[in-house]
């Protein structure tokens, strides 16, 4: 074998990746160039400013990675069930059931230095067992997932609501709940920034998942049930099992993802009217995965990669006086195109399946 060949066999996947999303963002900022254009305004000034809001500066950086710490996580939830053969979609759900969680963990009197503590395991649980609701549905009867966890987002959504607005709302200030005490709160890693220290832990989570995945039993288990399931059953694994455990983990990472977004970052600590700071980060979690390839490692620059979007999007709006619809239209065009290609590989494995 040549060093050509060898390359190709090591490296191809890889190259044909960073291909498809070079190729995938070019095609993305063109299209949003003509529809910035069609609606009089313009291009090079709006992504200017979209770059200058994202990494102009230190302090856009720092803006840019805090917008990437539940992303990255949200986005590992998503590729966990890929990996497994499951499209899973409840992660949205999952953070809003554990931001819920944390709010519990705030509310109850206890020692200052078990509010953390505590915040993570409520609100971790309850995702776990969020999750698990929609995994028992497929396990045991049938119920695609993508259904019961539409359902389950829209139950979780509605429940986290009502608890805003009747249970654990600030008197003072009743549009969101009471605020997570000081010493429940994750310490900022840059004071005057937005970036707090759960990007170590999102970091560091990544890490231990791709060792899990791609080093444990447990991942193998979880990529072999998801690449086909009938040799897997013939080779003596428990797929049912496979599904539950992809699903308990997408509900860790996912609830991860929801307390530490209402623990860490400033200035809320509360969910707020409409759960505004919450909605999208299991969403956007899934365009993360399918530009990061379902794979842990891909995961972290397509984080920073939404999370700059969202960070550069008010500059876009403020400075280039591009309004916001168009501007939230320009990130759905970029963030649709450059998840094409992953959409389309998971397809093509369904119907191999």
């Amino acid at each position: 074998m040549n060093t050509l060949s060898r390359i190709k066999e090591k490296y191809g996947e890889s190259i044909v990746g960073f291909l498809e999303v070079t190729l995938a963002a070019a095609i993305g900022l063109g299209a949003s160039a003509v529809l910035i254009r069609a609606g009089g305004y313009s291009p090079a000034d709006a992504f200017y400013y979209l770059f200058r809001g994202s990494f102009g500066s230190l302090y856009s950086l720092y803006t840019t990675l805090s917008y990437s710490i539940p992303l990255m996580l949200t986005g590992l939830a998503f590729a966990v069930s890929v990996r497994a053969g499951l499209f899973n979609i409840g992660a949205e759900g999952q953070v809003y059931i554990s931001a819920l969680g944390a709010i519990i963990a705030a509310s109850i009197a206890m020692p200052s230095y078990l509010y953390l503590p505590m915040e993570f395991l409520i609100g971790i649980l309850l995702a776990v067992l969020w999750s698990l609701a929609a995994g028992a549905l497929k396990v045991w009867k049938g119920v695609n997932e993508v259904v019961s966890t539409i359902m389950l987002n829209w139950i979780a959504f509605w429940i986290v609501e009502y608890a805003r607005a009747n249970i654990y709302y600030d008197p003072l200030s009743p549009d969101r709940t009471i605020r997570i005490p000081l010493a429940g709160r994750l310490p900022l890693l840059v004071a005057n920034t937005s970036l707090y220290s759960g990007i170590i832990i999102s970091i560091g989570v990544v890490v231990v998942m791709y060792i899990i995945m791609w080093k444990t039993a447990v991942g193998y288990e979880i990529r072999a049930v998801g690449l086909n399931l009938f040799a897997s059953k013939y080779g003596g694994i428990k797929t049912s099992l496979v599904a539950l455990e992809a699903f308990a983990i997408s509900g860790l990472l996912s609830g991860l993802a929801g307390v530490m977004e209402t623990i860490g970052r400033p200035p809320t600590y509360a969910i707020v009217t409409g759960l505004t700071n919450l909605v999208n980060l299991g969403f956007n979690g899934i365009a993360v995965s399918l530009i990061g390839r379902n794979n842990p490692i891909g995961i972290i620059p397509a984080s920073i990669f939404i999370g700059a979007l969202t960070a550069g999007a008010t500059s876009m709006q403020i400075f280039a006086g591009v309004p916001l619809e168009m501007v939230q239209a320009v990130q759905g065009i970029i963030v649709i195109v450059l998840a094409i290609p992953g959409l389309i590989r998971i397809l093509k494995s369904y119907i191999k399946r």
